[in-house]
């Protein structure tokens, strides 16, 4: 089956890319959608900008779309751009969001594609683990929950991170994988990369107990 597969360069998007290559889909299409404005309800904005290198380091071809980040109208947005393309399902990293979820499937049943979710309703410390055992180089870039600090800011997810994300959630209740938007990823390197993502600078901006890791340049390098 010929598919597309949303990323945005995190974690999720990432993982569920590899999922369905390990299964067999034929991947055609990337699709990223560029939000106008930072509370977008469906896409991520920190580091959007990176998705572009992201398509490189896997050598697949990127189609994408400014949307305006509006709840609802950026749905359909996202359905002008898909509609366009000559494929039968789209995947999605969605995990526990039935906001995200209904919307895509929402889209698909439209157009008469498949909605191809691979990590929905997985167990999330699992979902961390699989990362780990993939050796998926993940930062973090953005942390909006009560319990962050700036030292999280570019911060490797390692089995000392997720430790200290268990802690978060036992006394905070944050999502282990950031589904309610606690906080945001970007990856440098997976096995299936041809090329791995290097931050040549970057700049941490914090402010009312949330803040993001934004990259100002980075660039390709070989493995």
């Amino acid at each position: 089956m010929h598919v597309a597969v949303l990323v945005t360069g995190g974690k999720d998007s990432a993982l569920a890319l590899r999922r369905v290559l390990d299964e067999g889909y034929e991947v055609k299409y990337l699709v990223s959608m560029i939000p106008l404005r930072e509370d977008s309800w469906m896409f991520h904005y920190i580091n959007i900008h990176l998705v572009d290198l992201f398509a490189e380091a896997v050598e697949m071809p990127l189609v994408k779309a400014e949307t305006s980040g509006i709840k609802e109208k950026e749905v359909e947005d996202l359905k002008r751009l898909i509609e366009k393309l000559d494929v039968e399902g789209i995947v999605s990293g969605a995990i526990a969001s039935d906001y995200q979820k209904t919307r895509i499937d929402g889209i698909c049943r439209q157009l008469k594609m498949k909605s191809i979710a691979p990590l929905w309703h997985k167990k999330p410390l699992s979902i961390l683990k699989e990362i780990l055992d993939l050796e998926f180089e993940v930062i973090i870039t953005g942390v909006y929950a009560y319990g962050f600090n700036t030292k999280w800011l570019g911060r490797k997810i390692d089995e000392d991170t997720i430790e200290a994300l268990i802690e978060l959630n036992r006394e905070y209740h944050i999502s282990l994988v950031g589904e309610g938007g606690e906080y945001e990823t970007l990856v440098l390197d997976a096995s299936f990369f041809k090329k791995k993502i290097k931050i040549i600078k970057a700049e941490k901006v914090w402010g009312n107990q949330s803040g993001y890791f934004l990259v100002t340049k980075a660039e390709l390098e070989n493995k």
